[in-house]
């Protein structure tokens, strides 16, 4: 009897990924904690200059400030509808694509389109059909940026779902594919191209290794997807997008295929923005704003037809969307305490003495740890850059190798700091919460990391 009952309660005893919060409760248990680091960490900042219309960190000139005032305990609540309201461009576009793909679900076309497709390549081909859509994901994180790509989730996990797989697979070829891409890319004009601006190197220079990165990252994550997130355990949510039969019976109308020609004709009408224009977050909502009532007018929908249908949307990702809100939240707090530049001057200072070969190493987990704090690529290429570059000619490593290892601190842990909206914004999307993304991803960090720091320790070698 009491060997049963041991048993049982070993049975009945959660797993440590079983236990964690709501993402909703542990962002706001960071945001707690975040507040009290704000009595332990003194205020400092750099002084700032503007050079060719940018905001740049004068290497050398942080100080610590005397006079910034304790923040009152109500603020860590205040701090939440402030958070919303600075991420508000990120919640806008997750309201607005889930109403944009809800739509496109109702009419049948973009699930037909996907059935036929899938059909005719087989699902016995699961591994394959994995792998080229991690690879097509990275091609577009590589190319076109990270929140950028927002709304190509939903599509992701219409694949996975063809081929028998759950909501995570097609979150982790999408979100995966997208955030190696992005944090790798040899042509990335938001981290690279700021850096070696900064660092007075020829724009996108030394692409030979960041290229070689991403492949092999590319390559791991597929591996990595086929092996072990396709059996890991997830209970979909009530709103998850499925297909609705079998795949021998799909097949496209007339009228689905022209709301697919809509629909990717207004993908490629945002990219010439992208690329042209300098469109961001608010063009791309527009555009999916536009798409919807197109595509509803199409299929006959009425105006209150299309309506209905982007609240239903909207509201199957509200709890997604408002987590976003509440991450950044966390920087309000930040901010007001002017602590994130004393962070930054203090996780700086640690590069020095480590030896050269390990330096690139520890520069690209001193950026991670930053990305926590400033979330923005191109903000932290522009506050750490200054201090970090003139580090690297202190301690023999080239200005080259030191903006790669920035970009495998920042663009990596994208991937799981509460703080990146674009990552929530498709977690959200794909119907992941942000604990389960954490379970099944971060195993996969591990083993990225190592190999981006393998790939730095031969770029030192090789004088990179």
């Amino acid at each position: 009897m009491a060997e049963q009952q041991t048993a049982a309660a070993s049975g009945s005893r959660k797993k440590w990924y079983q236990a964690v919060p709501d993402p909703m409760v542990l962002i706001f248990i960071i945001l707690v904690a975040t507040y009290f680091l704000t009595f332990i960490i003194p205020a400092g900042e750099f002084e700032r200059v503007t050079q060719d219309g940018r905001t740049v960190v004068v290497p050398g000139s942080f100080a610590y400030l005397e006079d910034v005032a304790n923040i009152p305990l109500f603020n860590i609540f205040v701090a939440i509808p402030e958070g919303l309201i600075s991420a508000s461009q990120y919640l806008f576009i997750v309201f607005i694509a889930g109403g944009l793909f809800h739509i496109l679900q109702k009419t049948g076309a973009l699930e037909n389109a996907i059935g036929v497709a899938v059909n005719r390549v087989g699902v016995e081909r699961r591994n394959v059909i994995i792998v080229v859509g991690t690879f097509i994901y990275g091609f577009f994180g590589v190319a076109v940026g990270f929140e950028n790509n927002i709304a190509l989730v939903p599509i992701a996990v219409l694949i996975a779902s063809a081929i028998g797989c759950s909501s995570l697979v097609g979150t982790a070829m999408a979100v995966g594919g997208i955030g190696i891409g992005f944090a790798l890319s040899p042509i990335n004009p938001y981290t690279v191209g700021v850096a070696q601006g900064i660092a007075e190197l020829p724009t996108f220079s030394g692409a030979w290794l960041r290229t070689l990165l991403v492949l092999s990252s590319l390559s791991l994550l597929s591996l990595y997807i086929c092996k072990r997130v396709v059996k890991m355990e997830f209970e979909e949510p009530d709103n998850a997008e499925a297909l609705s039969k079998p795949l021998s019976e799909y097949s496209l109308t007339k009228r689905n295929i022209l709301t697919m020609v809509v629909f990717v004709g207004g993908l490629v009408a945002m990219l010439i923005g992208v690329f042209t224009r300098g469109w961001y977050i608010n063009e791309i909502a527009g555009t999916f704003l536009l798409l919807a009532i197109i595509i509803g007018a199409l299929n006959g929908l009425s105006a209150n037809g299309i309506v209905k249908q982007m609240m239903e949307g909207a509201a199957s990702v509200t709890a997604g969307a408002l987590v976003i809100g509440v991450a950044a939240s966390i920087q309000v707090i930040l901010e007001q305490a002017v602590i994130i530049d004393t962070i930054v001057n203090s996780l700086s200072a640690m590069i020095d003495g480590i030896p050269s070969i390990f330096s690139a190493i520890m520069a690209s987990v001193v950026q991670g740890i930053i990305n926590l704090f400033i979330p923005s690529g191109s903000g932290q290429a522009l506050v750490t850059m200054p201090i970090l570059i003139p580090v690297a000619d202190l301690v023999g490593m080239s200005r080259q190798l030191m903006i790669t290892a920035f970009q495998v601190g920042d663009g990596l842990t994208n991937l799981i700091v509460p703080t990146s909206g674009g990552t929530l914004a498709m977690l959200a999307l794909g119907r992941v919460s942000y604990a389960q993304w954490l379970k099944a991803i971060m195993p996969f960090m591990a083993l990225v990391y190592v190999l981006a720091w393998v790939g730095l320790v031969i770029g030192h070698l090789v004088g990179y």
